[in-house]
C-alpha cells in the first residue's frame, strides 16, 4: 500500500483544487462569469471550429489581375521615361505578360535602353538585402522594337509581397468583429486560410473581407493647366481626378503609380 507523507498529501489536494478552479469558467455561462468578483479566473478554453462551429474561407490571390497591375504599371513608367528624354516611340502596347515599345529613330535605340534600364533593375527580395529577383527582362526581337517580359519569378515575388500585406489587413478586418482568437494563416504560395471560431455568420465574414481597400501615390501632372485638360485632352498617361471636399476640385494626375498598398 502506498504511503504519502502529509505535506505530498496536501500539495496534491491543492493541485487538483487549483486544476479545477481555473476548468471552472468553461462549465459557467459567459453571463455568469461576468458577475463574479475580478479576482477569481474567468478565461475560457477557446474552442475551434470542429467544437463549437464558426466561419471558415480561403482567399486567393488572382495571379493575372497582379500581373495585369504591374504591367500597367509598366506601360506608364515607359511612357513617362521615353518622354523624360524626348525619344519618340510608338506601338505602346501590351499582350500576355509584355510590353512593347517601338523607337521611331534608329540612333535612339540605345539611349531608350538606358532610359529603360531601371525596369530591369533587380529587386531585393530578402532581409538585410540578402537576395533579388529581376522582374522584368528587356528583348530586342527586332531592331528598334523593345520588349519587357514580366518573369514568374517577378511575378512570384510580387504574389508574395501582396500575400504578406493582405494577412496584415485581414487581420485588423476580422478583429473588428470581436471574436476570440482567429486563425489567420498563410496556405501554399498564394492564398491565405481565415478561421473565426464562433461567427455563425459567414456571409458577414465575406462581406467584410470584400471591402476594396488600396492605397496609392501618383504625381501631379503640371506639363499643362488642368483647366486645358479638362476643355480638351489629357496628355497620354494621365487623367482628371476631383477631389471628394465641396467644392470638388479638378486635378491632373499621372497613371503611374508610385507606391502602392
Amino acid at each position: 500500500m502506498l504511503h504519502f507523507s502529509r505535506w505530498k498529501t496536501i500539495l496534491i489536494w491543492l493541485t487538483v483544487l487549483a486544476g479545477i478552479l481555473y476548468a471552472a469558467p468553461n462549465l459557467v455561462p459567459a453571463s455568469t462569469l461576468a458577475s463574479l468578483p475580478n479576482w477569481l479566473p474567468k478565461r475560457q478554453l477557446t474552442l475551434g471550429l470542429d467544437l463549437q462551429g464558426g466561419s471558415h474561407i480561403l482567399l486567393q490571390i488572382d495571379r493575372q489581375d497582379l500581373a495585369n497591375e504591374r504591367l500597367e504599371s509598366a506601360r506608364d513608367e515607359v511612357r513617362t521615361s521615353l518622354r523624360d528624354a524626348q525619344i519618340g516611340y510608338t506601338g505602346l502596347t501590351g499582350t500576355a505578360n509584355s510590353i512593347q515599345v517601338r523607337i521611331r529613330d534608329q540612333g535612339q535605340i540605345e539611349a531608350a535602353k538606358t532610359a529603360l534600364e531601371r525596369l530591369t533593375q533587380p529587386i531585393s527580395t530578402g532581409l538585410f538585402m540578402s537576395g533579388s529577383v529581376t522582374e522584368m527582362e528587356m528583348a530586342e526581337p527586332e531592331p528598334g522594337l523593345l520588349r519587357f517580359t514580366l518573369t514568374e519569378g517577378g511575378i512570384d515575388y510580387r504574389i508574395a509581397a501582396a500575400l504578406t500585406q493582405s494577412i496584415e489587413v485581414v487581420g485588423r478586418r476580422v478583429n473588428e468583429l470581436g471574436t476570440t482568437e482567429p486563425i489567420i494563416q498563410r496556405q501554399g504560395s498564394d492564398r491565405i486560410m481565415v478561421q473565426v471560431p464562433g461567427l455563425q455568420d459567414p456571409q458577414r465574414l465575406k462581406d467584410i473581407l470584400g471591402q476594396t481597400a488600396k492605397l496609392t501615390f501618383q504625381m501631379v501632372d503640371q506639363s499643362i493647366p488642368v483647366e486645358e485638360a479638362i476643355s480638351g485632352r489629357p496628355p497620354a498617361g494621365s487623367t482628371v481626378l476631383y477631389s471628394t471636399d465641396e467644392p470638388r476640385v479638378p486635378h491632373l494626375i499621372e497613371n503611374r503609380i508610385i507606391v502602392s498598398g
